[in-house]
C-alpha cells in the first residue's frame, strides 16, 4: 500500500472509472489557446474562433460542445491534466494505446497497468466484479494472466439474454482480445492468457444480471454509448457488488476529415455523459468515493489538414470527482514551433505514468513502482480530507 501522507479519507473504498476517448482526441480543439496567433494560423479550418469558446481564464476555453464539463470545472470537480505523452511518442493506434494500456513505452508487455493494480487490490482472486469493463471486448489495460475481471457489452442486453447467447458473446469478447493482441504478443503469449482466465472474463454476470431490476434514478442519461456504459457503471457502484476499477470506452475521436461536426457531438455526448454520471451518484449518496480518470492515447498535430487532424502526440486528461482538488495541472504544450516533436507535435509536458503513479497511489493507496515501472514525478489534484 502507498503510503506517502497525500490519499485522500473517505468513508467507503476509492473507485476508479477509467474512460477511454478511443481515436486520439484534439486536445487543442478541447482545450483551445484562443489568443494564440499561431493556433488560428495552423488552423485555417479546423479552429474553435474566441466567440465559441467558454473560456478557463484569459489563454484557454473549452469547446463550446463541452459546457456540461465547464459546469463541473467550475465547481472544482474537474483537474485539467495537460501535455500529457512520453518520448519518442508513437503515432500508431494500435502501438499507442498498447503503451497507455501496459505503462510500458519501449517494449511489448503482456500485463494491463489496470490489472496489475486489480491484482493488488483483491490478490486472491476473490471477486471477479473487483475490475469491470462495459463495452466491446476486453482493454489490455485490464488484462494480466492470472488476474480475473469481468466484461460485458452492457447490462440491458444481457440481463435479456439466453445462456446460449451469453455464451456466444463471451466467445466473440475473447476472438476479439485474441485477434487484437496476437499480433503484438504472440500467439503463444495470447493463448496463454486466455487459457488462464478467459473463463472469468464474463464470469461475474450472473451478479450483474440482478443489477438493473435494483436501480432508480430520477437521472435521464443520453441515449448513446457512453451514456449508457456510464450509466451501467453507476447501478454497478450503488449496486455495492465491491468493484473497485470500472472501465469503459468513447469510440471515434480519429478525425483525418470533417472534424469539427464530429468533435463536436463527441464531446457533447461526453460532457453530458460525465456529467450525467456524477448528478446519478450524488443522488444515490455514491459520488464521494469515485474518481473519474478520461484519456486518450495521443493528440493531434498543431497544424490542420484542411479538413481533419492527423496524428500527433502531448495529448491532454481528465481527472473528475467530488474529491478531486479542480483546475489546471502540469503545463500546456509550448507553442513555439522550435520545441514541436517531430517538427508539427504538440510536445509532451508531464509523463502519463507519472498520472498513473497520482491515481493509483494518492487515490487507490495502490503502490505503483512496479506497475509503471519506476519512480515518476506526480501531480496533487485531490482535496486531503
Amino acid at each position: 500500500m502507498a503510503t506517502n501522507g497525500t490519499e485522500k479519507k473517505i468513508g467507503k473504498a476509492p473507485v476508479l472509472v477509467v474512460v477511454q476517448m478511443t481515436g486520439g482526441n484534439d486536445f487543442m480543439n478541447t482545450l483551445v489557446p484562443y489568443t494564440s496567433g499561431l493556433y488560428y494560423d495552423s488552423r485555417k479550418t479546423v479552429r474553435i474562433t474566441e466567440d465559441r469558446v467558454i473560456k478557463l481564464n484569459d489563454q484557454l476555453g473549452f469547446h463550446p460542445s463541452a459546457a456540461p464539463l465547464k459546469e463541473m470545472y467550475d465547481r472544482g470537480d474537474v483537474a485539467i491534466i495537460q501535455g500529457i505523452g512520453y518520448e519518442n511518442s508513437n503515432r500508431s493506434h494500435f502501438r499507442a494505446m498498447d503503451i497507455m494500456h501496459t505503462a510500458e513505452p519501449k517494449t511489448i508487455s503482456t500485463e494491463g497497468w489496470l490489472a496489475k493494480a486489480i491484482k493488488q487490490l483483491d490478490p486472491d482472486g476473490k471477486n471477479v466484479l473487483t475490475g469491470v469493463s462495459f463495452g466491446r471486448g476486453l482493454p489490455r489495460a485490464m488484462a494480466a494472466p492470472g488476474v480475473r475481471v469481468t466484461s460485458v457489452g452492457d447490462l440491458d442486453t444481457y440481463g435479456l439474454m439466453t445462456s446460449v447467447e451469453i455464451e456466444e458473446q463471451r466467445a466473440e469478447a475473447l476472438d476479439i482480445f485474441k485477434r487484437f493482441y496476437t499480433p503484438a504478443i504472440g500467439t503463444g503469449a495470447t493463448m496463454s492468457y486466455l487459457k488462464q482466465t478467459g473463463d472469468d472474463v464474463l464470469n461475474g454476470i450472473d451478479q450483474l444480471q440482478s443489477v438493473p431490476g435494483r436501480y432508480e434514478s430520477t437521472v435521464e442519461y443520453e441515449d448513446n454509448p457512453i451514456g449508457k456504459s456510464l450509466r451501467d457503471v453507476a447501478r454497478t457502484h450503488i449496486a455495492g457488488l465491491g468493484t473497485r476499477i470500472f472501465y469503459v470506452q468513447h469510440a471515434g475521436y480519429d478525425h483525418h476529415a470533417v472534424e469539427m461536426p464530429a468533435h463536436e457531438k463527441l464531446l457533447a455526448e461526453l460532457s453530458g455523459a460525465l456529467r450525467d454520471f456524477m448528478d446519478d451518484l450524488r443522488e444515490h449518496d455514491a459520488a464521494e468515493e469515485v474518481v473519474i480518470y478520461a484519456f486518450t492515447e495521443f493528440g493531434r498535430r498543431v497544424q490542420d489538414n484542411g479538413s481533419g487532424t492527423d496524428h500527433g502526440s502531448g495529448g491532454g486528461a481528465f481527472t473528475i470527482g467530488e474529491r478531486v482538488d479542480g483546475g489546471l495541472y502540469a503545463g500546456y504544450q509550448s507553442l513555439g514551433p522550435k520545441t514541436f516533436a517531430n517538427g508539427e507535435d504538440l510536445a509532451h509536458t508531464f509523463d502519463f505514468r507519472g498520472v498513473y503513479a497520482t491515481l493509483l497511489e494518492q487515490w487507490m493507496s495502490v503502490d505503483s513502482v512496479d506497475i509503471v515501472r519506476g519512480k515518476y514525478e506526480q501531480l496533487h489534484p485531490f482535496r486531503v480530507a
